[in-house]
């Protein structure tokens, strides 16, 4: 097998998994899970709240601690992994990522709605500018058409940015629409292309794999499926059919096995499975961090969470409009005890 690495994985459980835990992660926890995914060789291990730093608010969730103190505890058991962090314009700002960068971080990944890649002009910018290595992150690629797609990409490389990701935030892209995607931009840009997928349809492994196929050389995954909705891409399981493809990541696959079995399986409250719910966000194409506020938001208003979730999509509402979750519900609730009273 050739031994340069020909697909380099980001470990996205510390942040993207987040929201699985409703972002409860204790310092203890990031430091053992880092230090075993430095340990097997992931490349990169991405670190922050599930909604990128600064995050932390009653609108996306509070965090438990600090996200600087949990990248800085990160960084400070990786001897050969880079922390990367994520943060989305109007919720992060240039300061935060400037803190980020001096703990240590070396990769910012700058993420938007996919057909909003302008608003990242002047964060990747900067952080070229902070010598970080930097991603272009387009979020709900499934929402814009694959010209739409290409344009926005070209819009982050002419920024700057190194590596330009599609992001099925939602579950919901399925193989044909993934191969489309990264081959036609594999076409039209000239920097990295990467993968983000989430398992909501059963589809992140064969996503993933297609998304290979096609030439992007830059994957995530989350070990265990730690990630929101019903997780991303599994991390171990990746490495081992890799493996067997003769595609090689330069990364562990007997300590990623034992990371997920004897440290993340602890940390899990539920295991990481397709319910109703994760079903539902990808079936109606909604970001996958919105299960466990539809969740709370159907308990408050004793209505089902599916019905909430299909409402979401029709009005194909995305990331950083959490706060319309529980007028929605209101909505349902209200509708329902009408038809009643009718």
């Amino acid at each position: 097998m050739n031994k340069e690495r020909e697909i380099y994985i980001t470990e996205v459980a510390l942040r993207d998994g987040s929201h699985a835990i409703a972002h409860q992660y204790t310092v203890d926890q990031v430091l053992k899970v880092a230090k075993a995914l430095d340990e097997a060789q992931v490349p990169y291990i991405e670190v922050a709240h599930g909604d990128g730093l600064a995050g932390s608010s009653l609108q996306y969730g509070l965090s438990r601690t600090n996200e600087l103190e949990l990248i800085e505890t990160a960084v400070s058991v990786c001897e050969q992994a880079k922390v990367a962090v994520l943060l989305l314009p109007g919720v992060g700002t240039m300061k935060e990522l400037k803190q980020a960068a001096d703990l240590g971080a070396k990769m910012a990944r700058i993420a938007t709605h996919v057909t909003e890649a302008d608003v990242s002009a002047q964060h990747i910018a900067f952080s070229k500018e902070l010598g970080l290595e930097t991603v272009g992150f387009l979020m709900m690629a499934h929402m814009a058409p694959v010209g739409k797609l290409v344009e926005q990409a070209k819009l982050m490389e002419s920024y700057g940015a190194d590596t330009v990701y599609v992001v099925d935030s939602a579950g919901a892209l399925l193989p044909h629409e993934v191969k489309e995607r990264i081959r036609t931009l594999r076409q039209n840009v000239g920097v990295h292309i990467g993968f983000h997928g989430h398992n909501n349809l059963s589809l992140a492994m064969a996503n993933t794999l297609v998304a290979i196929e096609e030439g992007a050389t830059r994957i995530d995954g989350s070990v265990r499926c730690l990630g929101a909705g019903a997780g991303n891409t599994q991390t171990e399981v990746l490495i081992a059919v890799l493996e067997r493809l003769g595609i090689y990541t330069g990364v562990d696959l007997y300590k990623m096995m034992d990371l997920a079995e004897d440290i993340v399986a602890q940390i899990l409250q539920v295991p990481q499975e397709i319910t109703r719910d994760s079903l539902v966000l990808g079936y109606a194409g909604v970001y996958s961090s919105f299960l466990l506020h539809a969740r709370r938001a159907a308990k408050r208003f004793h209505i089902d969470s599916r019905d909430i979730l299909i409402e979401l999509g029709k009005r194909k509402v995305v990331g950083g409009q959490e706060d319309m979750i529980m007028d929605v519900a209101a909505e349902i609730a209200k509708k329902k005890l009408e038809s009643v009273v009718r």
